[in-house]
Parts: C-alpha cells; sequence; structure tokens
C-alpha cells in the first residue's frame, strides 16, 4: 500500500467503522509509522476491499496488536477477511497476538475464533451503549 490508498482507506474506514472510524489524520499516522511498527495489508481487487493493521513491535518478546481489519460490505463472506487475516498473521510468526472486538460482533468473533484466537478477557460496558470489548489472543501453534 502506498500514501495514494489513504483516501480509498478512509473511506472504506467510514463505511464500516461509521462513527468509530479513523480520521483522515490518524490514518496519516499510522501511514507514517510503517518503518517503524505498523504493517498494513490490503486487499485490492481493482479497489480497495479491505485491510488490516498491525502494531508489530520491534522486540520479538512483545506482543503484536491488531489494531484494525475490515472488509467493504460488498466483500464480506467471499474469504477476503481470512486471506488478510492469513497474511497478517504470517507476518507474527513466533509472535503472541492482541485483539478487542465488541461482544455482539458475531461475524468477527467467528473470523477471530477460526483462526485460533481465544477469549482471555473483557471490559465491561466498554463501547458506547455499554457493550463490552472482549479481548482475544493468538499463538501460533507448531
Amino acid at each position: 500500500m502506498t500514501a495514494d490508498d489513504l483516501p480509498a482507506l478512509v473511506a472504506l474506514d467510514e463505511v464500516c467503522f461509521g462513527s468509530e472510524a479513523w480520521s483522515t489524520v490518524s490514518w496519516a499516522a499510522e501511514f507514517d509509522r510503517l518503518s517503524e511498527d505498523r504493517v498494513i495489508l490490503v486487499a485490492d481487487e481493482g479497489a480497495i476491499v479491505g485491510y488490516v493493521v498491525l502494531l508489530v513491535p520491534p522486540v520479538a518478546l512483545d506482543v503484536v496488536e491488531l489494531l484494525r481489519i475490515a472488509v467493504a460490505p460488498a466483500g464480506r463472506r467471499t474469504g477476503i477477511g481470512g486471506q488478510l487475516m492469513t497474511a497478517a498473521l504470517s507476518k507474527c510468526s513466533g509472535r503472541t497476538v492482541l485483539l478487542e472486538v465488541a461482544a455482539g460482533n458475531e461475524s468477527a468473533d467467528g473470523l477471530y475464533r477460526a483462526f485460533g484466537f481465544e477469549e482471555i478477557s473483557r471490559r465491561r460496558g466498554y463501547y458506547a451503549g455499554g457493550e463490552d470489548a472482549v479481548i482475544m489472543r493468538w499463538r501460533e501453534t507448531v
């Protein structure tokens, strides 16, 4: 992905996350950190249809955070999310990955569990409307 992808990523994020979408400034900050500790992978089918953002600390013992993953509504249930997750986890060999998901997001929960993520904690009432945030962990199995 390149900085030219920024407008498309911002637009897709708004479609997928609504009021919780990252701003253009936030996305630009993610781009600025690509050479430091960010990995951003994009699914491109002639247009950006999905993305995943990872925080990958340089110290191998530190956990990786899956900060964001999204697929355009028209691309859901087509395997794009699984392809993005496979690509993301391939960048995390030997590391632990953490993510947070809204308790009611059943499709995301299903994707994460299919890849071996397990619930390890909850933040009660974390989201607007009182919904819990579920903290999940993935550890590469050998």
